[in-house]
């Protein structure tokens, strides 16, 4: 049987999500555009990052641990074969999945240097040093100017951490999974954000 609320709640968090992402790429696009300084791409960078991880935590929190405490459904990884929703990092994923789509040039995504499945892994040599920093230091993200598919992008990463329990159960009880020692509080990759600057 469908849970038609459930179905309500995660298809407007997903529409407001997007709306929310398409106004702050309007907004540096514009400002690219005229030449100013009204938005710098890493501070659009930090507002996307905020909502992500606002989203994410809602969906946690609000979805996620109330469905799983009334019984109603469970956060499994093959939600879509499964009666049960997505993991968190599954919405987060899904969310870049359907972002992408709107041909904004404007992407996010999580990686991991120790990635359960070999395309979550970093695909660039920046990714991969901006993964590499923030799990030395995951106070501040690693972002720069780089040239993808001939335009030029901005580019941050920022640090994933493990905020629940089910996120290290998950990851260190995997069958893929290339390490087995994470714990609450441990980085364990990164959202990257890629947002265009000049395209061809």
């Amino acid at each position: 049987m469908t849970n038609k609320p459930l179905l309500w709640v995660l298809g407007g968090g997903a529409f407001a999500f997007v709306a929310v992402v398409a106004y702050w790429i309007f907004a540096l696009t514009l400002a690219n555009h005229m030449k100013s300084d009204l938005l710098p791409p890493d501070k659009a960078a930090s507002y996307i990052h905020a909502v992500i991880e606002a989203n994410r935590t809602n969906y946690t929190e609000n979805v996620v641990d109330k469905l799983h405490k009334t019984g109603l459904a469970e956060a499994v990884e093959h939600w879509r074969d499964e009666k049960g929703v997505p993991l968190p990092a599954q919405f987060l994923l899904e969310s870049g999945r359907l972002v992408a789509q709107k041909d904004l040039k404007f992407t996010f995504r999580l990686a991991s240097m120790t990635p359960i499945y070999v395309w979550n892994g970093a695909t660039t040599d920046f990714e991969r040093k901006g993964l590499e920093a923030v799990a030395q230091d995951p106070s501040k993200p690693f972002g720069g100017f780089v040239r993808l598919d001939g335009g030029r992008y901005y580019q941050t990463v920022y640090p994933d951490r493990a905020v629940a329990q089910t996120c290290v159960t998950c990851h260190n009880e995997h069958p893929n999974s290339p390490r087995r020692d994470f714990k609450v509080g441990d980085v364990m990759g990164g959202i990257i954000i890629t947002i265009p600057i000049d395209i061809p």
